[in-house]
């Protein structure tokens, strides 16, 4: 028996409350890897462009502009 075939016929024993499961982990198995590098390369690009990168706060600052009272 193949592999293929062996996840086949286990798939028929998983309850189907677990089929999410086995879905997203295939899924995960099968997903465009290049598309996800791409996508990673467009955030790293767009933090190292962002002109607040560096920029610190201290506690107060953050808890105002947040409205929060400390």
């Amino acid at each position: 028996m193949s592999d293929r075939e062996r996840i086949i016929q286990l798939l028929d024993e998983v309850p189907a409350y677990k089929l999410g499961y086995v879905l997203a982990y295939v899924q995960g198995l099968t997903a465009d890897e290049d598309a996800d590098d791409a996508y990673c390369e467009q955030l790293y690009q767009h933090y190292l462009n962002d002109p607040e990168r560096g920029q610190t706060y201290t506690e107060d600052e953050v808890c105002k502009e947040l409205g929060i009272a400390l």
